[in-house]
């Protein structure tokens, strides 16, 4: 996963094309809800002004529904962007159109221009190289961001570095890729994989590659009702992959195989529905009503085999921690994850959701801001966007 870094750039008198990763929530208003991603984005940008560059940037901001969508443009980004920088933030109307270039052309180092949402132009997903090379007229040099979509093809994330060289990494991505380095290289053991979340489906991929890393895989969430259910456990109405039955066996029998403990909920939250007041533990098999979190015991069994780890990852909540009910389970093990002293990974999304909302982010080995990333990442793919830099 290395790759071309900053370091080897002379940046002085340059321009960066940053691709970051400016996808953030916006309230009904069109306010930034949750500035954690142009946080995380301006530290690249701040090293590149500090060595006598100026910079570019462009991002995607949400799913427009067509070119101009007005809740989407991103001046709002821009502002927030501008009060964290303390740096006057020009936020243009467009990305590749003559006057956008000429503009961007005439920057001077020290100044920040903002692109218009690159999700405007539906080339930008349909990978068009002749929008990439007028994006690519932008910068002197390109730098690769955004963790949080580098796992798609996109024009701006993995066609613009064919045609703007250097190509290299920002400081998110490097930080990004290097904790992950320490989860895919060579983990310390014990290493306890934690994963949650709905579906199975999307977490076969991760399960099949770490099985030849981990020591444990402690599941919790929908998904594990569909493992329970295989080993001949009654769930209720609880969440149900019936498709991937099968796939959960294999994965229980490889696991066996190589020795790896998978560890299941013995206790549940349940509930007739998400929307219930309160729920009641019950261990082992249930008739009635569906799951939604973690039981007591399990949480102190999983909370032992965090303490005893050395290395973690966690991906998916154990529960539906967005209602006050069911999120004991998930911030039981955060607040595990923060008195561990192991090297912990939070792998995005949901997850880094549910830390942040437990205010334990900075009690973490490293927090992803990425979730569809962290799983591509996690299952062993390449991911586009790393793939196109430069090579270390």
């Amino acid at each position: 996963m290395k790759r071309a870094n900053l370091s080897s750039v002379k940046i002085a008198g340059k321009r960066a094309l940053i691709r970051a990763d400016l996808n953030v929530p916006l309230n009904d208003k069109g306010e930034v809800t949750d500035a954690l991603r142009i946080e995380e984005s301006l530290a690249t940008v701040r090293h590149v002004l500090k060595n006598g560059g100026s910079v570019v940037m462009m991002s995607h901001l949400g799913r427009p529904k067509g070119p101009g969508d007005k809740k989407l443009m991103m001046n709002a980004v821009a502002k927030v962007m501008e009060q964290k920088l303390g740096t006057k933030v020009v936020k243009l109307d467009g990305c590749v159109e003559p006057e956008i270039q000429k503009r961007t052309k005439a920057l001077k180092p020290g100044e920040v221009i903002l692109l218009e949402n690159v999700r405007f132009y539906p080339e930008e997903q349909e990978s068009k190289e002749d929008f990439a090379k007028k994006l690519a007229v932008h910068g002197d040099f390109f730098v690769g961001d955004a963790f949080g979509t580098v796992h798609r093809p996109d024009a701006s994330v993995a066609i613009v570095p064919k045609f703007l060289k250097p190509a290299v990494a920002g400081l998110l991505l490097e930080k990004e890729l290097n904790a992950f380095e320490k989860i895919l290289g060579k983990p310390e053991s014990p290493f306890v994989v934690i994963l949650g979340g709905a579906k199975v489906s999307d977490k076969i991929p991760v399960i099949d590659n770490l099985l030849a890393k981990a020591n444990e895989i402690l599941i919790g969430g929908g998904m594990a009702y569909t493992f329970l259910k295989v080993k001949g456990f009654k769930i209720g109405s609880s969440l149900l992959d019936d498709k991937n039955l099968a796939t959960a066996e294999k994965i229980l029998k490889n696991a066996e195989a190589k020795k790896v403990s998978v560890l299941l909920p013995v206790d549940h939250v349940v509930a007739d529905s998400p929307d219930a007041a309160s729920g009641q533990v019950v261990k082992g098999s249930f008739e009635k009503g569906m799951g939604l979190d973690i039981g007591p015991e399990t949480r102190e069994l999983f909370r032992k085999r965090i303490l005893g780890a050395r290395t973690v990852v966690w991906n998916g909540p154990l529960g539906m921690f967005e209602k006050k009910p069911f999120r004991e389970g998930s911030l039981l093990v955060a607040k595990a994850l923060s008195e561990s002293k192991a090297f912990t990974v939070i792998g995005g999304g949901d997850t880094a959701a549910a830390i942040a909302e437990f205010g334990l982010e900075s009690r973490m080995g490293h927090v992803s801001t990425g979730g569809g990333a962290s799983l591509e990442l996690l299952s062993g793919k390449p991911l586009p966007g790393v793939e196109a830099l430069d090579p270390a």
